[in-house]
């Protein structure tokens, strides 16, 4: 029995820990000022969990731009399991469009915890390029790409994402820069 209550009481810690970080995303994309109190009610916990959580601002900030990174990673595979290897990628690129923009509306929240000096420094992007590099890989494997594409180039491709506005309606121009860099990659394709 104790063991029983002893994973319950971790499930639960595992939900509220999600749950300020849903919150928190989406309160601190709005205000990066948005205070951590109001972050902690709006989530339905009590201050003594969110600061066992998140003992102050910056590594919650970290933390949601870390775990928002890993889903974007994750979801390859999950892709991948589903889809054609083509169809895979460009859904990805969605997903990392989406991505682009939710880190847009916490760039000034990013910016004010990695800014200070000696303040963490911002999390590694190595998860996402692992993630392009196995969707380009199992799209090359099949001949639905040009050869030889990296994921440092396929990053610097889709760079574009990045310069549009979060808060204008940024979901038509992502979807034609993603269409323009697909057929670029599916240009000289050998199957094509």
């Amino acid at each position: 029995m104790p063991q029983q209550k002893d994973s319950r009481r971790r499930s639960d810690a595992q939900r509220n820990r999600e749950r300020i970080l849903e919150v928190a995303l989406a309160e601190l994309s709005h205000c990066a000022d948005t205070p951590l109190s109001q972050i902690a009610r709006k989530a339905g916990v009590g201050q003594a969990t969110f600061y066992r959580n998140f003992p102050n601002r910056e590594s919650l900030v970290l933390e949601i731009y870390r775990h928002e990174m890993q889903q974007v990673a994750d979801s390859a595979e999950r892709l991948l399991a589903t889809r054609a290897p083509d169809e895979a990628l460009r859904a990805w690129m969605d997903r990392l469009a989406e991505f682009a923009m939710t880190k847009a509306g916490l760039a000034d929240a990013i910016r004010q915890v990695t800014g200070a000096p000696g303040g963490p420094a911002k999390p590694s992007p190595t998860p996402v390029a692992h993630a392009a590099e196995r969707l380009l890989r199992a799209n090359e494997e099949a001949g639905a790409i040009r050869p030889a594409v990296t994921a440092d180039d396929f990053l610097l491709a889709i760079a574009g994402l990045w310069q549009l506005d979060p808060h204008e309606d940024w979901r038509p121009r992502a979807a034609r820069l993603l269409d323009l860099v697909m057929s670029g990659l599916r240009s000289g394709a050998p199957r094509g």
